[in-house]
């Protein structure tokens, strides 16, 4: 029963395109950007070689606003899809 409810949910593939790509860039710039303003100790250890490009912040801060901006724009992208935009 349950796998007869998924396969009547499933959509059709999306494909990958510059755009989509685009959308994953933006979304992980907005949520650094949100992090770099929010992280109480965005440079503790263990510290990243050279953290000057990495804007001053230490592995888990890095981790986890690329991590929150990848979950920002699949939901973005999977959104966009769902409305029929992509």
């Amino acid at each position: 029963m349950l796998t007869s409810t998924l396969l009547a949910a499933a959509t059709a593939p999306l494909q990958w395109s510059p755009a989509i790509g685009l959308i994953m860039i933006v979304a992980n710039i907005i949520a650094i950007a949100f992090g770099k303003s929010s992280i109480k100790y965005p440079s503790s250890e263990p510290a990243l070689p050279e953290s000057k490009f990495f804007g001053g912040f230490g592995l888990p801060a890095l981790l986890a606003t690329t991590a929150f901006g990848h979950i920002l724009g699949v939901g973005i992208i999977l959104g966009l899809h769902n409305l029929g935009r992509f």
